[in-house]
């Protein structure tokens, strides 16, 4: 049932009546149907992901300064970054091979299984190391991991389940965690990308950087080594990501632009 109703929004449904088809031109870079893993579903002119796994790109990142963004339109896992076409796109998360580099939904950055992390924007206030080894600003910590608060019924296409099966549970877990920490002053929310947050993902051959809502986080990919990169965005648990390749919603770092194709280079 789920790969028919992925055959379908995935591909193109035939239409019989011709004189009623009226398709919106797909944008001229978007996310890459024919490098997605299996689970995968692509939607809105392929720019929006959901279901499970990871989309390349459809245009490599060629120029010497590219920008892009990505909105987190509905929580879950997902990770957000850059990979070459041998990565593995079945995955959920990005960053456990050595072909992809990704900030990722558990507050931390992952490169070839390594993780780093907790992730911070940039800050001109102090930043202290709690006993547990958190990162302190403004006398809070930034949290260590984004929960799964709701699924709701829209995602049936992604999960293949309308009974709300799990979600009592995920709801429980996170009743038990919010009482656990509602008296702990080193807890707190909105540090970190979450529904309605805009990621942007900046890339000039030396550096990897990411930005939260237009700030830069200090958590850089230094000498990504592969000759060809592809922007990547991996989702799981019921998250919905669209990808902004234009008309961003924060002015990108000085000297950057848009994804460019390579023939629009020459």
């Amino acid at each position: 049932m789920f790969c028919c109703l992925r055959t379908c929004l995935n591909g193109r449904v035939h239409q019989t009546n011709k004189t009623v088809v009226n398709r919106v031109k797909e944008p001229e870079i978007h996310l890459d149907v024919s490098n997605a893993g299996t689970e995968v579903i692509l939607l809105s002119n392929y720019l929006r992901i959901t279901g499970s796994g990871g989309a390349l790109g459809t245009a490599p990142l060629v120029q010497s300064k590219s920008y892009f963004e990505v909105k987190i339109q509905q929580k879950g896992i997902w990770s957000i970054g850059l990979a070459t076409r041998q990565a593995d796109l079945d995955k959920k998360y990005g960053g456990l091979d050595k072909e992809s580099w990704c900030l990722c939904s558990d507050n931390v950055t992952r490169h070839n299984g390594e993780e780093y992390g907790p992730v911070v924007a940039t800050t001109n206030e102090p930043k202290n190391i709690a006993d547990n080894g958190d990162i302190i600003i403004n006398g809070t910590a930034v949290p260590g991991l984004i929960g799964i608060e709701d699924i709701n019924e829209d995602l049936l296409l992604t999960t293949g389940r309308s009974d709300g099966g799990g979600v009592a549970e995920v709801k429980e877990s996170n009743q038990e965690n919010n009482s656990s920490t509602t008296n702990n002053p080193r807890t707190t929310q909105n540090n970190f990308p979450d529904e309605g947050d805009i990621v942007g993902v900046s890339f000039d051959h030396i550096e990897l950087n990411f930005y939260f809502n237009g700030k830069k986080l200090d958590v850089p990919f230094q000498n990504v080594k592969a000759s060809t990169v592809f922007p990547v965005i991996y989702v799981g648990n019921g998250a919905i990501l669209d990808i902004i390749l234009d008309n961003f919603h924060y002015p990108p770092p000085n000297g950057f632009e848009r994804i460019m194709l390579e023939q629009s280079l020459l």
